[in-house]
């Protein structure tokens, strides 16, 4: 069997994402008795009242739950998360033994959350989960067009709230905290970390800075004619998406050209095209890129 370079990818991704997670779980928020929501937060609940093996408690909740993922997410999402759901109970198994990283539940609470996040996100840019919850976060996702994020915080949130019967309030509540973390790393694994800006510009010198943003600036411009509302007149609205950092620049040299130009940004998610290659992006961070 012939495997595709994104099939390849997509298994990597969900590898190490597993690892990462089960990393977090036993070196993190067991210990602390951190209840992060979903399949994880529910073998804490279990393994505080029994003592059965987190890992064995996975097992049992997502073979359920395997069904439902293949029936409304389909074949080729089944199958990884078939893989994911096997291979992160095996890894939340080995790394038993590791050392807990910190006995602080402030600290935690920020690292469990932030370590979750990173492994929940590159399982769900694998377009795989671990089982679990997160395959009815990804259902709520698909049919309801809720960010993956949001998603998390409302199925998990359920399943914290389960554990005010067994732990005291302020576990609960930096559980909620993490939880939190935890859907605000997700969705920045999945939208990229380099963030950008959508910016746009009007301004009756539009020759002028179309020249500056072009030449000077080296950035991507596009000229849209527009009318004013009130007076009527024909002008021209000049758009340009770029990286964060550069938008304080881009501004300088508009309002250096007309000191009355009307521009507006807004943030930008999941660009692609030119100029927002991986190679582009390391350039610009001056980073070698001979083999990139």
């Amino acid at each position: 069997m012939k495997f595709t370079k994104r099939q390849i990818q997509d298994t990597l991704y969900v590898t190490i994402g597993s690892f990462i997670l089960a990393v977090s779980i036993n070196s993190i928020l067991l210990p602390n008795k951190i209840v992060a929501g979903g399949a994880n937060g529910i073998s804490v609940v279990i393994n505080y009242l029994f003592g059965i093996n987190p890992a064995l408690v996975l097992y049992a909740i997502n073979l359920p739950l395997l069904g439902l993922c293949f029936l409304l997410l389909g074949k080729e999402v089944g199958i990884k998360t078939i893989y994911g759901s096997l291979i992160y109970p095996f890894f939340v198994g080995i790394t038993t033994h590791l050392p807990v990283l910190t006995h602080n539940i402030f600290l935690a609470t920020i690292f469990g959350g932030i370590l979750t996040g990173i492994g929940l996100g590159l399982e769900f840019r694998g377009n795989a989960s671990t089982g679990g919850t997160a395959i009815i976060s990804q259902i709520v996702n698909k049919y309801f067009k809720i960010s993956l994020g949001v998603s998390i915080l409302f199925v998990d949130g359920l399943v914290i709230l389960s554990a005010l019967f067994v732990f005291n309030t302020d576990t609960v509540l930096f559980s909620l905290i993490c939880l939190y973390l935890i859907g605000r790393v997700v969705d920045m694994v999945q939208v990229g970390f380099v963030r950008s800006k959508n910016v746009m510009i009007i301004s009756p010198k539009y020759a002028e800075i179309k020249e500056k943003i072009l030449v000077d600036m080296d950035k991507g411009l596009t000229l849209v004619p527009i009318e004013g509302g009130y007076q009527n007149n024909p002008s021209m609205l000049m758009m340009t998406v770029i990286s964060e950092k550069d938008f304080a620049r881009i501004k300088e040299n508009v309002l250096a050209i007309d000191e009355e130009a009307f521009i507006v940004s807004m943030n930008a998610s999941e660009v692609f095209g030119k100029g927002f290659s991986l190679k582009k992006i390391a350039e610009d961070y001056g980073i070698e890129t001979n083999n990139l």
